[in-house]
């Protein structure tokens, strides 16, 4: 019976702290993004606009490593027994992806442009049945700076 308490005061918080950290980053996130909203950002390998004349550019990156709270565990290895999409990891995912796409353009505030930008996505540690304990995201693209 002591087992089954303890389980289900660690489920309950890793439920409410977990939820209380992701609203958190979301929010940061979300404002970060703002932040940035006037720096172009594409894939493509060609700066945006016409005429445009290039005098700097250098490489930029962003990385970020983000764990899955003990809550997040247990849901994935429930919706792994029955199967389907595993909604508790790809906001984990998510939340990584754009806080690398952040931390990349966080380091070249001046840049006017990012293209060519690529993620890069592995995960750090496999706990017991190979889960997910960890993911990491790399950002990586080059920086543009125009001539006025």
């Amino acid at each position: 019976m002591d087992q089954l308490i303890i389980f289900a005061l660690l489920l309950s918080l890793g439920y409410f702290f977990g939820r209380s950290a992701e609203k958190r980053h979301y929010a940061s996130i979300q404002q970060r993004e703002q932040d940035f909203i006037n720096m172009p950002t594409t894939a493509g390998k060609y700066v945006l606009g016409e005429n445009t004349t290039v005098t700097k550019s250098h490489l930029v990156t962003g990385s970020v490593v983000i764990s899955v709270d003990y809550f997040k565990r247990i849901l994935a290895s429930l919706r792994s027994f029955f199967g389907g999409n595993v909604r508790s990891y790809e906001t984990l995912v998510d939340r990584a992806r754009r806080e690398a796409v952040l931390r990349m353009k966080e380091s070249c505030p001046d840049a006017d442009q990012i293209i060519n930008i690529r993620l890069e996505t592995s995960s750090i540690y496999k706990g017991q049945g190979k889960q997910i304990g960890s993911v990491e995201v790399l950002a990586y693209g080059t920086a543009v700076y125009l001539a006025p």
